[in-house]
């Protein structure tokens, strides 16, 4: 096995060892020792089998890192988003590019609380939610809801 550059998100951490996995091709790494890291952390850097048995691997080089925080806001969605919803089918996602970077996501669900709720909740708990927002380059994903809407907008932000 080869060293691999790329971005990584931690899925796992303990004192002693961290679990990460590549944003691009979800290839998952056991790290041997953990350097710091926290679940939710992005990694940008390289990463080495551990010698000899290279079952293991460790943390090369860092080009950079940072944390998302994943937000369950109270606020409702804008009405831009509700507007995206309204156009699209139930069960439709509609994916917008923020002004300036970052991208905002908006889920048409029944008008149910019990639907949406649910919907948000499964996007605060995907790891693929912390792995879009580590390819956005984001910091903070915020989750907002409207039962009477039947919309679940997810905002990914830029520091």
């Amino acid at each position: 096995m080869t060293e691999k550059t790329g971005t990584f998100v931690v899925t796992h951490a303990e004192s002693e060892s961290a679990v990460v996995r590549d944003v691009d091709t979800a290839q998952v790494h056991t790290l041997a020792s953990n350097p710091g890291l926290d679940v939710h952390d992005v990694l940008e850097g390289t990463v080495a089998p551990d010698p000899p048995l290279e079952v293991t691997w460790q943390v090369v080089d860092v080009d950079d890192r940072r944390s998302i925080d994943l937000v369950d806001s109270d606020l409702e969605p804008t009405a831009r988003e509700k507007e995206l919803a309204a156009d699209a089918d139930v069960g439709d996602l509609v994916t917008r590019e923020r002004a300036g970077t970052g991208e905002i996501h908006v889920l048409r669900l029944p008008e149910d609380e019990t639907e949406v709720e649910s919907a948000a909740r499964d996007v605060l708990d995907d790891d693929e939610t912390i792995a879009r927002a580590a390819r956005l380059q984001a910091v903070r994903v915020e989750v907002r809801r409207s039962a009477d809407d039947g919309v679940v907008s997810v905002r990914y932000l830029p520091d």
